[in-house]
């Protein structure tokens, strides 16, 4: 008893001294993130339709660099260490051609208004897409099909013809081809985008390259009009595309400050350029820009002297950011964690959507339950041999909750499900997590505009995730000890959850066995976790991060059992 209650005085302190460290940190963020500075940096972003290699892309990956410049970060001439803030522009040869739009058109002929333009609709034009033979366009008539049947199409006389259908255009590009159609319009869109109520929004999409045959996307109020008119009668129209694609070369932005104690250990944070809209992911570029600005503030005021190393990403999405880590072998060794800040800046109240971070596996991706969901997104294919037990995901959410209820900041999470620049972190074992919102009714449509945006949601991110990241780059012993006791209370409060949901499953005829798995994986995971702490401090002098990781692996594996031994 003497001992648990001089661990728990001892706890006492510690927690009280990480929680001011914590506390320093969230006050620097707080008052020196700039939300003007993000959504300017966001709003330039936006403008452009972002593939690698072409003109918007660049611009934005150099329209950061001289934010980087002006920040006091140097560029990088030999290493990346050469000084304390640096920078480098990596470019590479692409193997194929850049692409980027410039103007299209769809008129009914016999109308006066556009059936739907570029003007509007950004993203009416597919990835690929060339332009149409003729600088002012082409005249065509319209076949309209109700079910893609191939063999059926094949007999019809589509030569010289524009086939639409309310489906991908891209399931008929192969036979559009093959059936001698000049071009296809086609129409997708996902139920939670609501198409009926927002019904000029088309998603992006792409096509192959160099196909003899263009492919325009449509919105729902231009499908149903162009419907309506081809179940009337014969239906004739003008079609004008005008795009670029030409060879260029992929940039990617790196920047660096360096740590003074354990430079080649690091912290990575990583938000994708490419794409064409505001909050995916001009909001990621806009708030991370943001964030390396402040960080070189704080380092040369000698706020902030980080042990470990910095690292801020700018790239093509999930191909930049396995390239970083899988290129130089040494590299890798020494990135202890990633973060992905992908669509951090959504205003919540015109997009529907909500502020998530996407927890690296754990059970509940197996068993999601509870008040655990997915989103529209889809769950990813998790089984146990993928589980990733790390204090990373209950570090992260409880420094993004102190932010919440700092400034009343709605913050859920939701289980794995990948797709973003988080997973190549996971995939090469280094811990990785997501920043983002969804649902969102405008993902990848071309209303996902400026106005969309918050920037104080991109403020309350960028604190968030520098906050983190400066504990987690001087972390000390006291640091490692208090994320003990968080994690271990986080774990217990799980373990009730697990609990209580695998009680009334049994009570309604679920296997007592299976729930029993259920805990026992939970409780395994958190043990696991508590683990991880070890290699958290910088330096480890004495044995009091091992003593309190064994003592709270106790707790829960106590726990554990008394639950395991009540569901019998």
């Amino acid at each position: 008893m003497k001992t648990k209650i001089l661990f728990l005085l001892l706890l006492a302190g510690v927690t009280c001294y990480a929680q001011n460290t914590t506390d320093g940190f969230f006050k620097m963020t707080r008052a020196g993130f700039q939300e003007k500075n993000a959504y300017e940096t966001t709003a330039f972003v936006e403008k452009y339709f972002r593939v690698p290699g072409n003109t918007g892309f660049n611009a934005s990956i150099h329209y950061v660099e001289n934010i980087l410049k002006k920040a006091g970060f140097v560029e990088q001439k030999k290493n990346e260490f050469e000084a304390p803030l640096t920078y480098r522009i990596e470019k590479r040869a692409m193997k194929n051609n850049t692409w980027e739009p410039i103007d299209a058109n769809i008129n009914i002929i016999g109308e006066t208004q556009p059936l739907i333009s570029y003007k509007t609709n950004r993203n009416m034009i597919p990835i690929n897409c060339g332009s149409t033979a003729a600088a002012a366009g082409v005249t065509a008539n319209v076949v309209y099909i109700e079910k893609i049947v191939a063999a059926e199409i094949e007999k019809m006389d589509l030569k010289g013809k524009i086939l639409f259908s309310e489906n991908n255009p891209s399931r008929l590009l192969q036979i559009a081809t093959k059936a001698g159609a000049i071009g296809v319009l086609g129409y997708s869109m996902p139920k939670y985008t609501q198409p009926e109520i927002h019904q000029t929004s088309i998603q992006f999409g792409s096509m192959k390259a160099n196909s003899e045959v263009w492919t325009l996307l449509l919105s729902y109020a231009a499908k149903e009009k162009l419907k309506a008119a081809c179940l009337k009668g014969d239906t004739k129209l003008k079609v004008n595309i005008q795009t670029k694609i030409y060879p260029s070369e992929e940039l990617t932005i790196v920047a660096n400050v360096k740590g003074s104690t354990n430079p080649d250990e690091r912290f990575v944070f990583s938000a994708h350029v490419q794409e064409p809209g505001a909050n995916d992911n001009a909001s990621g570029v806009g708030t991370l820009a943001e964030m390396a600005r402040l960080t070189a503030e704080l380092y040369q005021a000698k706020k902030i002297k980080p042990e470990r190393s910095l690292t801020f990403l700018w790239g093509d999405e999930i191909v930049s950011t396995r390239r970083y880590i899988t290129e130089d072998t040494t590299r890798a060794k020494g990135i202890m964690w990633g973060m992905s800040l992908d669509m951090v800046g959504e205003d919540t109240k015109k997009t529907g959507g909500s502020f998530l971070i996407e927890k690296m596996p754990d059970p509940s991706a197996i068993w999601t339950r509870g008040m655990d969901k997915h989103t529209e997104w889809g769950a990813g294919d998790v089984s146990e041999k993928d589980l990733f037990p790390h204090y990373f995901n209950d570090f992260i959410f409880d420094i993004c909750k102190a932010q919440g209820k700092f400034a009343n900041w709605t913050v859920n999470y939701n289980p794995f499900e990948g797709g973003s620049d988080h997973t190549p972190f996971l995939q090469n074992k280094i811990p990785g997590l997501l920043m983002w919102h969804f649902t969102d009714v405008f993902y990848h449509t071309d209303n996902d505009r400026i106005d969309k945006v918050s920037a104080t949601e991109m403020k309350n991110v960028g604190i968030s995730s520098l906050t983190a990241a400066y504990t987690l780059i001087s972390a000390d012993e006291n640091t490692a000890i208090a994320t003990v006791y968080q994690v271990k209370e986080d774990a217990l409060i799980r373990l009730k959850t697990e609990f209580e949901l695998s009680k009334k499953a049994i009570a309604n005829g679920k296997s007592a066995d299976d729930e029993k798995h259920i805990i026992e994986v939970w409780g395994k995971w958190y043990v696991d976790a508590l683990a991880t702490i070890n290699k958290m401090p910088v330096k480890t002098e004495t044995t009091r991060v091992g003593s309190s990781i064994k003592f709270a692996t106790n707790e829960i594996e106590k726990q554990t059992k008394a639950y395991l031994e009540e569901l019998r």
